[in-house]
This record gives structure tokens, C-alpha cells and sequence, in this order.
């Protein structure tokens, strides 16, 4: 089974179980940028983003004795809560290592779902040692934010609904923190139609895989001090990697400034709550970091943005 057959397999195991999100186009959008834009709203998906797509399908096909010995993840907040809502789901006993600066709305929803949070500075450790430390101890079985193939099949599904509802794109513009979402959707994308450009997003702060691509040397930024924290992934896993250099055809960066309003213009403008990590495919559009070409599609990827941090940015 190619990878693609793997997102539409993925597609038929979350039917009935993952929202299929709308598309919100705007005329005013379309003018400013003088294309045809679709905005595929994963902050409408169950807890606020795409990320559920990739833990159902991840954790559905678990073994029956890796259910009851549970499951453990890291994870800064949507990939957190996506684990452990899907835990609730499934019946399954989930644990998830979060980073002490993460956004609060994030870890309270987390645990709301269930989940057991453990804590660790990210200063003096790393996420992957906690899980690691945590693993051996207790065989959990690990399932990743982005490095896993079913999870990139599992995010690559948001694509497939898009193309379905538009039927014809041009050009595909997607989040990247650590590429799970952006290789997915690119796999999906030139499944459908091998023309469509696939650009990655990241922000200018936080550009280590936009050097990983232009050099075809892993690059790593640690704790990028960027607004968007679900980009704030140190570097491509060993699977997304590769997975980018085959699909991805462009990387670009934005500035904060133009995260700040790109969040603006869709809170003001189309009335949608999107957290600075959802909103930088829209920001590269409006900042003219990516010159649109035809019908462009930009994934939202999620809407989980904490009052405080949303306050201060309308004010900005």
C-alpha cells in the first residue's frame, strides 16, 4: 500500500469519528490577494484541531494488550489533548508529557479529557527523555506528535476533504512545526492532482525545517521564542523529514508581525477564533510571502488560543 492509499484508508477509519470541517471562502480575501482562497477550518475539529485526525487513526490500530498497558505522548498542547480525547474514546489510559510554558487552555483541556500530565522544564530537559524514561518504565506504548505514519496519514485526511468539497487546487499552503501535518497534506495533494503546489509555513523564528529543506541537512531551533507554539518543535522527526523533501515543493517563513495579523484578520474579518500556528498559511498569503497561483487552499490548522494570548494580539 503506497502512502497515499494510506491517507484514504486513513479517511475511511475516521468516518463517523473526526469532523469533516467546513470551507469558508471571502470575497474580500479573494480581492487582497487577487485569488480564489479556500480556507479549510480545522479549528472546527473535536478539541480544536487537526490534530485528532492523526491520534484516532494512530491509536484505533493498536493491539488490544497495547490498549489496556496504555499510552504516553509530549506534546506542547493539540497533539496533548488529541491523545487524550481520543484515550476517552477508545478506553484507553493516556499519559502526556507537557512542557511547563505551555499555553493553559491547552493543558487544562488535556486534563479535562483525562489524561495524566507530567510536567518538565524545557530549559533543563527535553520531552523526549521524560517519554522515554516514563516508556521503560511502565510499557506504554509511545504515539508521537507528528514522526509515525499513521499520524501523517491520519492529518492528511483534512486535505482530502478540502480537495473534495473544491474539487481542483493549485496550490496548497500548510502549517509546519514538526511536518506530520504538511507532509500529510502533501501526500494527499499530489495524490489528487501531482500539479497542485505544496508550500510549508513556519515563522521566521522557528525556520529550522525551511534550512532543513533548502540544505537536505536536519536542522535543529530550540525553543524558538515564537507566538506559534505549536510550531515550536526543535526540527523534522526522521520519518517527516524525508516525507518533505519528496512532497513539499516550497518552504517559506513569516514574521510575527504578520501571524499577528493574520489572527486579526480572521477574527475581525471571517469572525474565526485560529491560534497563531493555525493562521500561517493565511499570513503568507496576506504578508506576500507566497505569491498565490490560481486556486489556493490554506489549512487552518486549529483554533486552541487562550484569552490572554487572544487579547493581547487584538490589542497589538
Amino acid at each position: 500500500m503506497d502512502l497515499f492509499d494510506l491517507v484514504k484508508a486513513a479517511q475511511k477509519r475516521l468516518e463517523g469519528q473526526a469532523h469533516v470541517t467546513p470551507v469558508v471562502t471571502s470575497q474580500t480575501l479573494n480581492r487582497i490577494t487577487n485569488a480564489e482562497v479556500f480556507l479549510k477550518c480545522e479549528n472546527f475539529q473535536r478539541m480544536g484541531a487537526f490534530k485528532f485526525r492523526g491520534a484516532y487513526n494512530a491509536m484505533s490500530r493498536l493491539t488490544d494488550e497495547q490498549k489496556n498497558l496504555g499510552v504516553i505522548t509530549h506534546s506542547s498542547g493539540n497533539h496533548a489533548q488529541a491523545v487524550a480525547l481520543v484515550g476517552r474514546l477508545l478506553g484507553i489510559q493516556t499519559t502526556v508529557v507537557m512542557p511547563t510554558n505551555a499555553p493553559a487552555v491547552k493543558r487544562t483541556a488535556t486534563e479535562e479529557y483525562g489524561a495524566t500530565v507530567v510536567d518538565y522544564d524545557p530549559s533543563k530537559t527535553t520531552r523526549e527523555k521524560i517519554s522515554e524514561d516514563l516508556l521503560s518504565r511502565h510499557n506504554y506504548t509511545l504515539v508521537p506528535p507528528f514522526d509515525h505514519i499513521d499520524v501523517v496519514a491520519g492529518q492528511g485526511t483534512a486535505t482530502l476533504e478540502l480537495f473534495e468539497k473544491v474539487k481542483r487546487l493549485d496550490m496548497l499552503l500548510v502549517p509546519c512545526g514538526g511536518g506530520g501535518l504538511l507532509s500529510g497534506s502533501a501526500i494527499a495533494a499530489k495524490g489528487i492532482n501531482p500539479t497542485c503546489q505544496a508550500i510549508g509555513i513556519e515563522p521566521e523564528l522557528a525556520d529550522d525545517a525551511t534550512k532543513s529543506f533548502q540544505t537536505g541537512k536536519l536542522h535543529r531551533v530550540q525553543n524558538p521564542p515564537t507566538l506559534a507554539d505549536g510550531t515550536r518543535t526543535p526540527s523534522l522527526g526522521e520519518l517527516t523529514f524525508p516525507l518533505v523533501q519528496k512532497y513539499v515543493d516550497h518552504m517559506e517563513t513569516v514574521s510575527e508581525k504578520a501571524i499577528v495579523e493574520a489572527v486579526k484578520f480572521l477574527f475581525y474579518r471571517l469572525k474565526l477564533v485560529v491560534e497563531p500556528s493555525g493562521a500561517l498559511g493565511l499570513a503568507a498569503l496576506l504578508s506576500g510571502a507566497v505569491k498565490p497561483i490560481g486556486r489556493v487552499g490554506v489549512i487552518l490548522s486549529g483554533g486552541n488560543i487562550d484569552g490572554r494570548t487572544m487579547q493581547q494580539i487584538l490589542k497589538s
